[in-house]
């Protein structure tokens, strides 16, 4: 192909993505309603999640690990993937509201701070089968930590907040641990 044609072809090429309109097609604006959209409001969840990595049943369970993961001080590289339970009060007896489901990750080498990678899904009231999804770092040494809800389900479609945590109990030991969440989610 010579020289003189390269231009030509580049013209018509541009030429027939502007005037074909494939920059468009792939979307269109439409009304809140069609989506049953309303008012956005704001909601204050709280509750205690149990996170259980011993005894028979436990529900926070590592999958993997880095080569210095077991000789860390912060549990870097270490990988657990969850399905804990949530609950209205401290104990775990308390009137279960959901699961924490998901996983974290020790992303740290200098000091015990999780990647959370999980979706807050629940099971009563008028939340029941609506989820929460959270990522974020939780620096588990501060007492209030603060990770962002980047969206959700159901009637927390188009979520959007955060969560603090603070650490209610734990047990150095065994691993288990029980977390006091409160949740500020903006949802329609």
């Amino acid at each position: 192909m010579s020289n003189i044609h390269l231009p030509i072809i580049l013209a018509t090429l541009m030429f027939s993505f502007l005037f074909l309109g494939e920059a468009r097609d792939f979307y269109k604006s439409i009304p809140r309603e069609t989506l049953n959209l309303k008012k956005e409001k704001l909601s204050h969840l709280h509750f205690y999640f149990h996170d259980i990595a011993s005894g028979p049943n436990p529900t926070a369970m590592r999958v993997s690990s880095s080569a210095i993961t077991n000789t860390s001080s912060s549990f870097f590289g270490a990988v657990v993937i969850i399905d804990d339970p949530l609950t209205m009060g401290p104990e775990l007896s308390s009137k279960q509201v959901g699961r924490a489901q998901g996983m974290y990750a020790g992303a740290s080498l200098s000091e015990v701070s999780f990647l959370m990678v999980l979706n807050y899904v629940f099971t009563r009231g008028k939340f029941n089968g609506s989820a929460i999804s959270i990522l974020g770092r939780n620096p588990v040494s501060s007492d209030v930590r603060e990770m962002p809800i980047v969206g959700g389900s159901g009637r927390f479609r188009f979520a959007r907040g955060y969560a603090q945590a603070r650490t209610h109990a734990v047990d150095f030991k065994t691993g288990d641990a029980v977390v006091e969440y409160n949740v500020y989610v903006f949802h329609y």
